[in-house]
C-alpha cells in the first residue's frame, strides 16, 4: 500500500482560519442522488467543513483524517465523530454507509485500496463523491501573476500527487457507476489581501519552500502585488475557485 503523507498537520490551525469553504448548492446537488440519510463517511476531513455541512442532513456523520493536528482544530457538532485513520484502511463495519465523501484529498491516496475500502464500507447504492478546487481566479493582471508564482516560484516543490488536481481529477480511478452533476459549481469568496496570504501560507508546496529556503516565498508575491497596484492595501477582491468532483454509485 502506498506510504501515507501528511503535509497538512503543519499550520494546521491555518486551515481553519482560511481555506475556503464548499458551498450548500454542492452538498444539495450530491443528496439528490443519495436514498437515505443516515450513515456517511466523510473521508480525510482536515478540519471538518464538509463534515458540518454533511450534520446537517445525515443522522451520524463518521469524519476520518491521519492528522491530529487537524482533527483537533474540526468543527464540532453533536452527529460528528471523528477519528484518526487513514482512507485505506478502517474499523467501520461492511456496508455501513449511504455516502461517502472526499473533499481536496483523495490525489494523495492509493486509489485502488481505496476504492477497495469504500466497495466494502459502502452500502448498495451508496454514492460516493470525490470533491476538489484548482487554482484561484479573479482579474487577468492578478491570475498571471499568481500563475507565475504557482509554476515558477514554488513549481517545483508541488509533490507529484499535484498533477491530479491540475487535471481536475480525470484521470483519477473511479470504478463506479457514473452521475453527471446538474451544473457546475464555484466557490466565490470575498477576501483581503491578508486573507490571500494566509491562504497561500496552507500550501504544501510554500511549507516545502519555506523549510528548504529558510524564507517565506509568500512575502514578496505579496510585496509585488502591492507595489505593482494590482491589489491595493484595503481592497476587498471577489475570488473564484471552480469546483470540480466526480459522482458515482457503488453496485454490489
Amino acid at each position: 500500500m502506498k506510504q501515507v503523507k501528511d503535509n497538512f498537520s503543519v499550520r494546521s490551525a491555518d486551515y481553519s482560519k482560511f481555506r475556503p469553504e464548499y458551498p450548500h448548492e454542492l452538498i444539495n446537488e450530491i443528496l439528490k442522488h443519495v436514498d437515505r440519510l443516515d450513515r456517511c463517511w466523510d473521508c480525510a476531513t482536515g478540519n471538518g467543513q464538509l463534515a458540518k455541512l454533511l450534520s446537517s442532513h445525515f443522522e451520524q456523520v463518521e469524519a476520518t483524517d491521519i492528522s491530529e493536528k487537524q482533527l483537533n482544530e474540526a468543527i464540532r457538532m453533536p452527529n460528528i465523530h471523528y477519528s484518526i485513520s487513514r482512507a485505506e484502511q478502517t474499523t467501520f463495519p461492511d456496508s455501513h454507509f449511504n455516502l461517502i465523501t472526499v473533499g481536496q484529498a483523495v490525489h494523495w491516496f492509493d486509489h485502488e485500496a481505496f476504492n477497495q475500502e469504500v466497495k466494502r464500507v459502502g452500502k448498495n447504492g451508496c454514492v460516493i463523491g470525490l470533491i476538489a478546487y484548482g487554482l484561484m481566479f479573479t482579474d487577468d493582471t492578478f491570475d498571471e501573476f499568481l500563475w507565475s508564482f504557482y509554476t515558477e516560484t514554488i513549481g517545483e516543490y508541488w509533490d507529484a500527487e499535484r498533477k491530479f488536481i491540475d487535471d481536475a481529477y480525470r484521470a483519477i480511478p473511479f470504478p463506479f457507476e457514473q452521475i453527471s452533476p446538474g451544473q457546475d459549481f464555484a466557490i466565490n469568496v470575498d477576501w483581503t489581501l491578508s486573507h490571500l496570504q494566509g491562504y497561500l501560507g496552507t500550501w504544501s508546496s510554500v511549507n516545502k519552500f519555506i523549510k528548504k529556503n529558510r524564507f517565506d516565498p509568500v512575502e514578496p508575491f505579496i510585496q509585488k502585488l502591492l507595489s505593482s497596484g494590482i491589489w491595493l492595501p484595503n481592497e476587498v477582491k471577489r475570488i473564484r475557485f471552480p469546483l470540480f468532483f466526480r459522482l458515482g454509485r457503488i453496485s454490489k
